[in-house]
């Protein structure tokens, strides 16, 4: 015992240090995406996270994007608690069995016009978790997605990218013009 309390003491830390960011490549990002979202919304962007059934890795990145470092409300984001007020939903996880009908209700319940985002590894296909008993399958298998950002986890700065690149590459779901509400008969 006295061995290994030696060795926790002055062996250091397990962990790697956390690679350099860069602040202005990072400004300038949140800058693009605040931008975007006034010019696309009128407006900040309202986001709602979803864990649906995740091992939490990729809510600890998405978590950072509201820590000191980050601080994305500086840029009008910012994260709401009801589906009602979101633009934006964020999947994180495989579908488990017991949270596709959360994940169809929240769905639902996130007015028109709304953007899908499936977060990580697990959200495209059900990564590791694959062919479990309990995992229905990605997020697409329960409910429409616009864009999957890839990583296990991504970094925050991937998050704001895709983000970035979700506005800029069309308008939600019903936002788009229909030919009746055109106008041209």
């Amino acid at each position: 015992m006295r061995k290994l309390l030696l060795k926790s003491i002055f062996g250091g830390p397990l962990t790697e240090r956390a690679p350099a960011a860069d602040k202005r490549a990072l400004a300038e990002l949140a800058e693009k995406v605040q931008a975007t979202a006034r010019r696309r919304l009128g407006r900040s962007l309202s986001i709602r996270q979803v864990d649906a059934g995740s091992c939490n890795g990729c809510e600890l990145e998405i978590h950072a994007l509201n820590n000191a470092f980050y601080d994305l409300e500086r840029f009008g984001f910012h994260f709401v608690a009801s589906p009602r007020h979101a633009d934006v939903l964020l999947v994180t996880g495989p579908v488990t069995a017991n949270m596709r009908e959360a994940l169809e209700r929240t769905y639902a319940a996130t007015p028109d016009p709304k953007w899908v985002v499936a977060v990580g590894g697990c959200a495209l296909d059900g990564g590791l978790f694959a062919g479990s008993h309990g995992v229905v399958g990605g997020v697409s298998a329960v409910v429409p997605v616009d864009l999957h950002i890839p990583g296990c986890p991504p970094s925050p700065q991937d998050l704001l990218a895709g983000l970035l690149a979700l506005m800029k590459r069309r308008l939600p779901r019903s936002r788009a013009a229909k030919p009746e509400d055109s106008g041209a008969r």
